[in-house]
């Protein structure tokens, strides 16, 4: 399984903000065109990937939306907005919450996330500009790729996820999150992981 982990400081955390314009929600159509880049593919969806949506907006961080699309999953790209929005209202507090079949919503924080990740033995790698060339790097089929919105990761969770993981660059410029989810995509397709 391949993962990705998307991460936005500002993203918002209420079904209610969804309802207005996506650039408002903390920039949630950055996160929204990533999920679309990572699962959806010409006339099918890319099963073996799930998303995770980290969100640290208001007016109740941090949320945790995690989809990973199967047969029975309500989804295209037309309703996206509509399943992230229905997660974040159905999600119940203190528990994990199945809203639709495959997609999850539960308050739990970015690093939580990924130590869970690696508990299960995921590798998982960070995109950074400055990072080893992702052609390069070994990557095995239980891999997750952690990235940011527009203002990136937080230093702080930054600086102590380097200690653990590797950094991987997917080129010399900086690229839009759903860019670099499709190079990403991509790249693996190659390798047949």
């Amino acid at each position: 399984m391949k993962h990705f982990v998307y991460f936005s400081a500002k993203g918002a955390t209420s079904g209610k903000a969804l309802s207005g314009d996506l650039m408002q929600a903390g920039r949630l159509d950055i996160a929204i065109h990533s999920f679309i880049q990572a699962i959806f593919l010409s006339h099918n969806f890319r099963r073996d990937v799930t998303f995770h949506f980290i969100l640290y907006g208001m007016p109740d961080p941090p949320k945790h939306i995690e989809i990973c699309v199967n047969d029975e999953t309500p989804i295209s790209k037309k309703n996206v907005v509509k399943l992230i929005q229905k997660l974040l209202y159905k999600g119940k507090k203190g528990e994990k919450t199945e809203v639709e079949p495959g997609c999850f919503v539960e308050k739990k924080s970015f690093l939580k996330v990924v130590e869970e990740l690696m508990e299960k033995e995921v590798e998982c790698f960070i995109l950074d500009k400055k990072g080893e060339s992702l052609r390069e790097v070994k990557i095995p089929t239980e891999c997750a790729f952690i990235l940011g919105d527009h203002e990136g990761l937080p230093k702080q969770e930054m600086k102590r996820l380097k200690k653990y993981l590797t950094p991987v660059s997917i080129g010399p410029h900086m690229y839009f999150a759903s860019q670099t989810v499709a190079v990403v995509n991509n790249e693996l397709d190659f390798r047949g992981i």
